[in-house]
């Protein structure tokens, strides 16, 4: 996603505070491929704990987001905020702007939203991707939600050949797996091991 390094700093800063910053992505039902997911990361309880609270789903939470900001949703994350447990959305809107849009993850209502003046020309590529898509942020994460609860969902044109769906899910025993889905074909596969410390 465009703010990986708004994300990195935010969580830089809530670990040297003592605090915890966590990604998240939605839930999908894996259809087609059946490629088994390879664990990318210990149990993780934090990300469970968020997963098992959340009552939105992470295509409820796009669905949510699209219906305040009519678009194309580029990526979602479930992170614990200030105002509590929420989605934070980005869309790109028909109005050609990049859109943040941050949902409350118990109730979808719209707690924030607000047009990201710093992600304009830099991502040609994903606008393209997205524009293009057959297979859209929701869809890719009921793709991945046999592999585990989605806690993240992302467009990643920046690390790989060509774009692809990142998606990062947790199993009841907290174990995290990273998944990848072609925007054009749908085709679920699972990251090689070294992603998984790619965005970390």
């Amino acid at each position: 996603m465009k703010r990986h390094l708004v994300i990195a700093a935010t969580a830089a800063a809530a670990l040297l505070a003592g605090g915890t910053v966590t990604a998240v992505a939605v839930s999908g039902n894996s259809s087609g491929s059946g490629a088994p997911a390879a664990a990318h990361g210990p149990q993780d309880t934090e990300d469970l704990r968020e997963a098992g609270a959340a009552k939105v789903t992470a295509p409820q939470a796009a669905a949510a987001a699209l219906k305040a900001v009519p678009g194309k949703v580029s990526g979602l994350d479930l992170d614990r905020d200030r105002p509590g447990l929420v989605w934070d959305a980005d869309v790109l809107g028909k109005d050609g702007k990049w859109h943040e849009v941050t949902l409350d993850a118990r109730t979808a209502r719209v707690l924030n939203q607000h047009v990201d003046r710093g992600a304009d020309d830099d991502h040609a590529g994903e606008r393209a991707t997205l524009r293009n898509a057959r297979t859209d942020a929701a869809t890719a994460a009921r793709k991945a939600a046999g592999h585990g609860t989605v806690t993240s969902v992302e467009l990643d044109d920046d690390h790989r050949a060509k774009a692809v769906w990142e998606v990062e899910t947790v199993t009841r025993n907290g174990t995290e797996h990273k998944l990848l889905i072609d925007p054009h074909t749908g085709a679920l596969s699972t990251a090689p091991a070294h992603d998984s410390d790619d965005d970390d």
